[in-house]
Formats: C-alpha cells, structure tokens, sequence
C-alpha cells in the first residue's frame, strides 16, 4: 500500500479523536465502547484541547490524501496522569490505525518516526499502556525497543522506551 506520513495540523484533530476511540482495546468477542467513553477524563486527556506545546502527531495517508492511522504524544503531569504514565518528563503515546489498513506495516512506520521525532525533541523516553491480551500491539511496542515497567491494578502494561 501506497502512504506517506506527516505532521498533524488542526484540521487533523478529528481524526485524532476517532484514532483514540479505536486505540481503546475490546477484547475478542466483545462490543466496542460507544464514543461517549471520549468524553470520560481518563480518556479525553489525551485529546482535549489538542495543539498546545508538548502536543505532537503524526498522520499517516493514503495516495488519495486520506488519513489511515496516527501516532500521537502528549505531555501530562502527576496530577492529570494517564494509563501510562511514569514521570512528569516522559510523554505518553498513543496510536491506532483504521481496521482494513492493520497488518501493513503502517503502525510500525509511524511508531519508528514518532520514536525518532522525540528524540529529536529531546524527550528522554516514550511511555505508553497496552492490554497484554492484544498481542499485535505488543509485539510491535516490544519489537520497537518498549519494556514493561510495572503492570496496573486493571493488568494493564505500563511500558517505556528511552531515547
């Protein structure tokens, strides 16, 4: 498949919001949660109010100019932590790629590229949270350098990459 990846810009933000609604794992067998889970805290912190300093995303497109997949960091603190949380230094990742473009090799390019563009930046590490029942995505985190810190009290694993 044909894709590029950029820079998100404002009028990417509705997409951001519907790649985080698909990042939320549902186990095999089970619904998706409806999108009004957006609107609890410990989602929508991770989205609301998109594009402010420490706010980074990349979008992933196809030939035809449409989004297929995001990276996205975002920079919290001790008091609006998030799944993944470590330290008030190290952002929180997440990602998602639309259903029919999984297994491409999408997420892997833009983790690599959003890995890369932190570093850049100078942060000194990536964390994010992952079900250790969805096995593609943990494959990838692992294959891409994450290891597991600690595992929450939902069985969650919080992992972290150093730049």
């Amino acid at each position: 498949m044909n894709y590029s990846i950029k820079p998100s810009t404002e009028k990417d933000i509705p997409f951001l919001w519907e790649m985080l609604h698909q990042s939320i794992f549902v186990s095999e067998g089970q619904p998706a949660p409806s999108l009004d889970i957006l609107k609890e805290p410990n989602i929508e912190k991770y989205l609301i109010n998109w594009g402010k300093e420490n706010d980074h995303a990349l979008v992933a497109i196809d030939k035809e100019n449409n989004a297929v997949g995001a990276v996205w960091i975002r920079l919290l603190d001790q008091d609006n932590a998030g799944y993944g949380f470590v330290d008030e230094n190290t952002p929180e990742l997440g990602m998602a790629i639309k259903n029919q473009y999984r297994g491409k090799g999408i997420g892997k390019n833009l983790l690599f590229n959003m890995i890369q563009f932190a570093h850049s930046i100078g942060y000194p590490a990536i964390s994010l949270s992952v079900d250790p029942l969805n096995q593609n995505a943990l494959r990838l985190y692992e294959k891409s350098g994450f290891i597991k810190v600690y595992e929450d009290a939902g069985g969650s694993w919080i992992m972290k990459r150093d730049l």
